[in-house]
């Protein structure tokens, strides 16, 4: 067998309906797990179990419903009929404010959907992995990790405080047979970036001229590399955040 297979693993995904918790769902199948879709969007999630065939089921939840979030592990591995061996902590909401405009309550709702929430359910699996000696935590990062960007003040240090979570994480538990890991995205296809990019060609233009590939990425250009971080290939590696970016975190 292939060591970038992953027959046999049941993946959570959370926000996994669209965008890059979808296309990283499309790749996991191809690599022969199963999957749950976690998100607030029933309708989104049908549409993309409809797409991903029998290998993929959905829970809607709000994963800053922490009670909801703590149970979300019981809830998934009900429907499959087993373990959940892989967690994706892909939920996230997006918010561009200058540091001066973001109120309190938009700071706090931000740490809430991907700090706090996110802890809530990898610590809610965490003891099953644990148990079995056999699992891995995938957080996705961001470039606002990585370097400054304006106007995100909330978002980078929810997403700066994925590194912490992960380096902590992969200390704790990487002896008990759990791998945790993270990826860095860096300017990915979806229909919210090309609405973004197509009214402003300027910052389309300086993107793509500060990243030495000269294009976008795909979805499934996360997808892929989260298989393999997630795959016995991979089965050396923990604390690592990988930069899927078409090196715009090196580019000048």
């Amino acid at each position: 067998m292939s060591p970038y297979r992953l027959d046999g693993e049941t993946a959570l995904i959370t926000g996994g309906g669209t965008g890059i918790g979808l296309g990283i769902a499309r790749c996991f199948i191809q690599a022969g797990a199963r999957v749950v879709l976690a998100g607030r969007r029933q309708e989104e999630l049908d549409a993309a179990v409809r797409e991903l065939g029998q290998k993929a089921f959905r829970i809607a939840m709000d994963i800053t419903n922490f009670p909801e979030t703590a149970a979300l592990g019981d809830q998934a591995e009900a429907l499959v009929g087993g373990p959940v061996s892989i967690l994706v902590n892909n939920a996230g909401i997006h918010l561009k404010k200058t540091a001066t405009d973001t109120t309190v309550e938009d700071f706090e709702s931000v740490l809430r959907t991907h700090v706090l929430g996110a802890h809530a359910l990898t610590a809610s699996l965490l003891p099953r992995m644990i148990a079995r000696r056999h699992g891995s935590v995938l957080f996705i990062a961001s470039m606002a990790s990585l370097f400054g960007i304006p106007k995100v003040i909330a978002y980078s240090a929810a997403k700066s405080a994925y590194l912490g979570m992960i380096r902590t994480l992969a200390t704790e538990v990487s002896p008990q047979g759990v791998r945790v890991n993270g990826i860095a995205p860096g300017w990915i296809t979806s229909p919210m970036t090309q609405a973004a990019l197509g009214q402003d060609p300027a910052r389309r233009d300086r993107i793509l001229n500060r990243t030495p590939m000269g294009r976008l990425g795909e979805a499934e250009d996360v997808g892929w590399a989260a298989v393999y971080l997630c795959s016995p290939a991979a089965k050396f590696l923990t604390g690592a955040v990988l930069p899927v970016d078409g090196g715009i975190s090196i580019g000048f």
